[in-house]
């Protein structure tokens, strides 16, 4: 019988893993559970935008981060580019936000990044590679989302930790919300999805311990005893166990990666 994989990232982003696991045979299924959409203020980030020579980096928390705040890019000419007349360097976290960087021309001289290849992606492993350039006086702009829920997230996990580091450094950070995050509005249909994919050997695939809150704030009466989940994070793994799953896989957020732990699961 083929696995049933449920993809619970946000609509766009699920769309290359539904794809790629579809076509290496497996029932893949979108099923956002974090929708996610434009900035709440979009004069506070075009302020940024105004002001982005005075920084000396730029942290984007994720892809979305990237996406949503060049969508409100009010300067002209390139940036994190040599042609640039602005010198301030980009970090990210990861190969998502570091593919988003690509595709608003930014230039990967000038993006910081952890080893792509080495398979540990957020801001612990960021930390590592930028912690020699913070000197005191140092000016970091963190761009992040918010969500709707009043609780601690990957993101603002990694965002907070970060901060604290170029603090501790004798930097200064600032902070801009580019997007918002929000659970999805369930219908029956998707709540019968829930209850049959959380007893049938079907695996949850996620990257985010919100999309856990959010699947648990939706579905509150749904146990999970039988339920199997991937994930792509230790953090994510503390949250899908606290949430009840009783098989949880940690992978690296690379498709063939994540492909071999679904099958180590079989």
């Amino acid at each position: 019988m083929t696995t049933r994989v449920i993809v619970t990232r946000p609509r766009l982003e699920a769309r290359k893993w539904v794809d790629a696991l579809a076509g290496a045979g497996y029932d893949a299924l979108a099923f956002p559970l974090i929708e996610v959409s434009a900035a709440p203020d979009a004069m506070a980030v075009k302020a940024k935008w105004e002001r982005l020579h005075t920084y000396d980096a730029v942290m984007f928390v994720s892809g979305n981060a990237v996406d949503y705040f060049f969508e409100l890019k009010t300067t002209p000419g390139p940036v994190f580019t040599a042609q640039s007349a602005i010198k301030t360097r980009a970090m990210v976290t990861g190969p998502g936000s570091f593919s988003a960087m690509l595709r608003a021309h930014a230039e990967p001289a000038f993006i910081d990044a952890p080893n792509l290849q080495a398979g540990q992606y957020d801001s612990e492993a960021l930390w590592g590679i930028v912690q020699s350039q913070v000197k005191p006086g140092y000016r970091v702009l963190i761009v992040r989302g918010a969500s709707s829920l009043a609780m601690p997230t990957d993101e603002g996990h990694g965002r907070d930790w970060f901060a604290n580091q170029v603090l501790a450094a004798g930097g200064h950070v600032e902070f801009v919300v580019a997007y918002q995050r929000r659970g999805p509005d369930m219908t029956e249909q998707d709540r019968a999805l829930v209850r049959q994919s959380a007893a049938d050997g079907s695996v949850w695939l996620f990257s985010s311990s919100e999309a856990i809150t959010n699947l648990v704030s939706a579905c509150p009466e749904q146990s999970w005893p039988q339920a199997r989940a991937v994930v792509t994070h230790p953090r994510i793994a503390q949250a899908a166990r606290e949430a009840g799953f009783s098989v949880v896989c940690e992978s690296r957020p690379q498709l063939d990666y994540l492909m071999a732990s679904i099958e180590s699961m079989q």
